[in-house]
């Protein structure tokens, strides 16, 4: 017998009530037109709107297909990986130092009183009786756990490493700068045992090093497609929850950090020299060249449904040297967004206030050509099209405006603060910076040569 499936689809943006309105005036599934599906060769099921042209283009990364001949991946990156997930942002993040390293080391003291309390000679024997009846090691560990949110931030990882004996200790180098999502550093605390999975970020971001990383969103991502360039270690949900990172570094390294290595291929070298008949071009070029296109408005929107179910494929546009200049402009201004220039907009002051630069939540007006900075200040002027960076569902600036706030976790009562005493007007002097790196964004992707030729 063979079986069949039939799928219905409502539109993506409708609210829950216009769904409960579909399924009212239908009252029946034999009331709606089913259409009959069958999977792809890539078993996909789902295949509206996605280009068979797709397949056609090289892949930025594959972890299975290498070349026959040469070994190496039949891709661009050699290496990719997820971004760092911790399972516990609160503790292994905070705009302050100070307070980073107090709150690590606190849940490091709680999680070490777990080990000791587990190997204690008494505890040992009531282990030893329960496993004789044949009680899972992971309901054991339930058994010993206590579970404390002002103390720790449990996972499964972390709670595996109790009968591991592993023992944590703090260490100052392991406290890094991180995006946690876009134009926003914290420190993180970087480290195998605490973070729940670092994937191969320990060979991308050793001690010491120098690197910068192509991020996307990842597959099956509910947010819209987007790119972004850093040298930095980058936070799994930069772009909020449930959304997957995937890093392709240029470089990769021992872990200890030596044997710096280049993770363009050689074979994808091969290939962009060999289309375009130009020896010149370096793996630098090929980088600069991927992050342009993955811009491009045509690509992002004609292969959206493409993008939600794999890795990035990257066709050979006409114009390789357009794509990769724009693409180290793009790179220039994205990683180096700090030393852009300020962008003059309106400080409107409260005068009846005393002068304040200190942010609780800032939030903007009804047409966001304004951001309420705090009770004493509004930032004034922001152009319309600054909100057509985006970044996911939101715009770059969109993003500084909702993460920059003094939050307190509910759970664990760790505050997270990102005002800078020694720097009081950094969020003012951003905000001017990010509308400059928007607008100047902007700029570059609408002057992006054609994807195709014709």
């Amino acid at each position: 017998m063979t079986t069949k499936i039939y799928y219905h689809a409502v539109p993506a943006d409708w609210r829950k009530e216009q769904k409960y309105k579909f399924l009212d005036e239908h009252e029946s599934v034999s009331n709606i037109d089913w259409i009959e599906i069958t999977p792809d060769a890539k078993q996909n099921w789902l295949t509206a709107g996605m280009e068979k042209e797709f397949d056609g283009f090289i892949s930025i990364a594959n972890k299975e297909i290498k070349s026959a001949s040469s070994g190496d991946f039949t891709a661009i990156f050699k290496v990719y990986s997820g971004g760092l997930k911790t399972n516990r942002n609160n503790w292994c993040f905070n705009f302050d130092r100070s307070q980073l390293k107090h709150n690590i080391e606190k849940t490091i003291r709680f999680f070490n009183e777990h080990v000791a309390n587990w190997n204690s000679t008494e505890n040992q024997l009531r282990v030893k009786k329960l496993r004789q009846k044949e009680m899972p090691l992971e309901q054991i560990i339930d058994q010993f756990v206590k579970n404390d949110d002002s103390q720790i931030s449990w996972s499964g990882s972390l709670k595996s490493s109790i009968p591991r004996n592993v023992s944590l200790n703090f260490d100052e180098a392991r406290v890094v700068p991180a995006l946690y999502t876009p134009f926003q550093v914290q420190n993180a605390y970087f480290d195998r045992d605490l973070n729940e999975r670092t994937y191969k970020l320990p060979s991308v971001f050793p001690p010491n090093t120098v690197n910068q990383i192509i991020s996307v969103t990842g597959v099956g991502s509910e947010k819209d497609f987007a790119p972004y360039l850093s040298d930095k270690l980058t936070n799994m949900s930069f772009y909020g929850g449930g959304t997957a990172l995937q890093c392709f570094p240029f470089y990769t390294y021992n872990e200890d950090g030596t044997n710096q290595r280049e993770n363009i291929t050689d074979w994808a070298l091969e290939q962009f020299r060999e289309n375009y008949a130009d020896t010149s071009i370096t793996k630098w070029d090929i980088f600069y060249y991927t992050y342009a296109l993955l811009h491009h408005p045509e690509y992002r929107e004609k292969y959206a449904a493409n993008l939600k179910r794999e890795l990035p494929r990257i066709p050979f546009a006409p114009d390789f040297w357009g794509f990769a200049k724009a693409g180290k402009e793009l790179a220039d201004i994205h990683v180096g967004y700090e030393e852009q220039p300020e962008y003059k907009l309106d400080m409107i002051e409260n005068g009846k206030l005393a002068l304040d630069w200190r942010v609780d939540k800032m939030k903007y007006n009804k047409d966001k050509t304004a951001i309420v900075y705090n009770d004493f200040l509004t930032i004034g002027g922001i152009p319309p099209k600054v909100h057509e960076y985006r970044l996911g569902n939101r715009s770059a600036l969109d993003w500084i405006v909702d993460q920059y706030k003094v939050s307190i976790d509910k759970r664990s009562g760790i505050t997270n603060d990102p005002n800078r005493d020694d720097d009081p007007q950094y969020i003012v002097r951003l905000i001017k910076k990010i509308v400059t790196v928007s607008l100047r964004t902007n700029e570059i992707v609408s002057a992006l040569p054609p994807l195709k030729a014709g």
